[in-house]
């Protein structure tokens, strides 16, 4: 099972997810919010605390999540444009 069951884990989740929206809303590139999702992520084992199994389904719910590319949407709501700014299209 990999659902989220503890309340801090999940407001890790909600936290997480806030900061991934907030850093595609500035055109951050998916490797990017991979690394900035390590980095919580990483900080919040070396912090302890969540008990290990916690950290791991947290850990494994991320991974799927943020791999999913309709887990966000793009500036102004434009998935179009999710990563790119409009300066830069062609």
């Amino acid at each position: 099972m990999t659902a989220l069951e503890n309340p801090e884990a999940i407001r890790h989740f909600q936290s997480l997810c806030d900061a991934c929206q907030e850093l595609t809303s500035r055109y951050h590139s998916p490797s990017e919010l991979r690394l900035y999702a390590d980095g919580y992520l990483h900080a919040l084992r070396r912090s302890g605390q969540l008990d290990p199994r916690d950290q791991h389904r947290l850990e494994q719910v991320v991974d799927r999540w943020i791999m999913d590319p309709s887990s966000f949407i793009g500036p102004d709501g434009d998935v179009a444009v999710l990563y790119e700014p409009r300066s830069h299209r062609g």
